[in-house]
């Protein structure tokens, strides 16, 4: 552990695992607060790209922190064999795989959340970074119940300029991955708004739009991209919010919305609220 860590910092109870390191719970016993500690060990990094993935994930956080819906960094600490960084502490158990385990949300409540993941997704996006793993793991909650993106191991600088927009790579979870990464294509950060409609789909359904019995067969599923509607999962479910839906979890991405026209689609404006569909056009 790196001295200067260990100055400041007591590291106490594992609290999770992330694609590269584990997370521990640590306080300040200068102050009493409590904070989360994830610490990566470099010798565990035998592929080069990992060693460039833990290079990027601080100077990313560094970045996009400061939005109230991203978590956010306060220290970084590194030696020959570590990296530790320190952000706020969520508390334990409560993020959006916990959530939606418990059943569909109602339209209302799905909202609330969705809405606050999109404005932190496109906040990535307006600084040139995609986010590339969004999923219900990487989703927490604070003690008053803000949402916070969390996990950026996986992200990507893609530019801003449009001979810089594409990346490549295959990375991503498979309930939520796009159909373009699979593909082996190069892509944009549209990757990311199709992550969050396979969220907002098992929100409001409870189940993912593409699944299998082995990640095969999800990703098998992902690809063909065939996107339903059960009558018995989505009955109640408004015509606006499977438009928006539609529009997320599009196979073509120069069809599919960016992050900012999810923001200004009727049904997150008006709060998961039911609206007429001619309010769509």
């Amino acid at each position: 552990m790196c001295e200067s860590l260990k100055n400041e910092f007591q590291l106490c109870e594992e609290i999770g695992r992330g694609r590269f390191g584990i997370v521990y719970r640590c306080f300040s016993p200068l102050t009493g607060d409590s904070f989360a500690c994830k610490t990566i060990q470099k010798s565990l990094l035998l592929d080069p790209i990992d060693f460039g993935c833990i290079e990027k994930e601080p100077k990313i956080l560094q970045l996009v922190s400061g939005h109230p819906n991203i978590l956010q960094l306060y220290k970084i600490y590194e030696d020959d064999n570590y990296l530790h960084l320190v952000s706020e502490l969520c508390p334990s158990g409560d993020d959006l795989l916990t959530r939606v385990s418990r059943g569909p949300l109602t339209e209302t409540e799905a909202a609330s959340i969705f809405t606050q993941l999109v404005s932190a997704i496109s906040h990535c996006h307006h600084l040139g970074i995609a986010h590339r793993d969004i999923k219900p793991d990487n989703i927490l909650f604070d003690s008053r119940g803000r949402l916070k993106l969390a996990d950026f191991g996986s992200a990507e600088w893609f530019g801003l300029n449009c001979e810089s927009r594409t990346m490549s790579g295959i990375v991503g979870t498979p309930y939520y991955v796009a159909p373009e990464v699979l593909m082996g294509r190069d892509y944009n950060e549209k990757v990311d708004v199709w992550s969050a409609g396979v969220i907002l789909y098992i929100m409001l359904s409870g189940v993912p739009p593409f699944f299998g019995e082995t990640p095969t067969e999800t990703f098998q599923a992902v690809l063909r991209g065939n996107l339903r509607f059960p009558p018995k999962l989505f009955r109640s479910v408004s015509p606006e919010a499977k438009d928006l839906l539609r529009k997320m979890i599009c196979k073509d991405p120069s069809r599919r919305f960016s992050a900012d026209q999810v923001l200004r689609h009727p049904w997150v404006i008006n709060g998961g609220e039911t609206r007429s569909l001619a309010d769509l056009t």
